[in-house]
């Protein structure tokens, strides 16, 4: 194979859940450019629409509400065959562990675990009945290697999601269906901007975190995404990739 063909997406059908805004919207962007048909799936039609005009190459979009189990069948079935599935949709709830309760922590669990989980056997089942092969990939975070403070549920989530690529890498490897994890850093989004904007004592400790000295970007997981859904990641299995400058590891 040439350079070209190894990186190639060309004839690839790509789902990316939560591909509206932000880290999401810019993998269903570095997937499209690669030559996959993407489609990309979230809850507010509005934000689809615009990330669509924005992405373009053909790109499509799709209503999903993971919390929602029992229509995930119906959605995949609808949907159809896809070859590379990116489980980015997610959400947190910033609270101190005492005063969480059970219902707001599984508002985060139900998103990035149950549902990811639902949809995925879902898009397996088809893949093993029509022997064809694919990727699965989990967004993680940093946050399940360092821990922070006050997002508790989403800690735990994160944690459970590098456990779920573990095991279905395991399980469905010798069938031709790979599974792999990107865990981001602290990446430029809206969602960091608003977390941060009044609080530069946070922002100073992020910054001396990261041995790189700067944020990353959105495509800087877009690309990640696009490498590990091509041939030349074919030997990649069971990983959970942290892309972060290394801010897990950094002092």
């Amino acid at each position: 194979m040439t350079f070209r063909d190894v990186y190639s997406l060309e004839g690839k059908r790509a789902l990316v859940t939560g591909g509206g805004t932000g880290i999401g919207m810019a993998i269903a962007q570095c997937l499209a450019q690669s030559g996959a048909s993407v489609v990309i799936a979230g809850r507010r039609a509005d934000v689809l629409e615009s990330a669509v005009d924005q992405i373009g190459h053909g790109c499509e979009f799709a209503i999903l509400d993971l919390t929602q189990i029992d229509t995930i069948a119906a959605f995949e079935a609808e949907l159809g065959a896809i070859d590379i599935l990116v489980n980015n949709a997610g959400n947190t709830i910033k609270k101190p562990f005492e005063e969480q309760t059970m219902a707001e922590f599984d508002q985060v669990f139900d998103v990035h675990v149950r549902g990811a989980l639902e949809l995925s056997r879902h898009v397996i089942r088809r893949m093993l009945a029509e022997k064809r092969s694919g990727s699965i990939q989990y967004l993680s975070s940093m946050t399940s290697f360092i821990g922070q403070p006050m997002v508790s549920g989403y800690t735990v989530s994160k944690s459970a999601v590098n456990g779920v690529v573990r095991g279905l890498s395991a399980e469905f490897a010798e069938r031709g269906i790979r599974v792999n994890g990107i865990a981001p850093g602290w990446i430029d989004t809206e969602i960091y901007r608003n977390a941060t904007k009044n609080d530069p004592a946070r922002q100073q400790k992020i910054m001396s975190r990261i041995p790189m000295g700067h944020l990353g970007q959105p495509e800087d997981i877009g690309w990640c995404s696009a490498f590990l859904a091509s041939a030349a990641a074919k030997y990649i299995n069971g990983q959970v990739l942290l892309v972060d400058g290394g801010g897990a590891t950094g002092f």
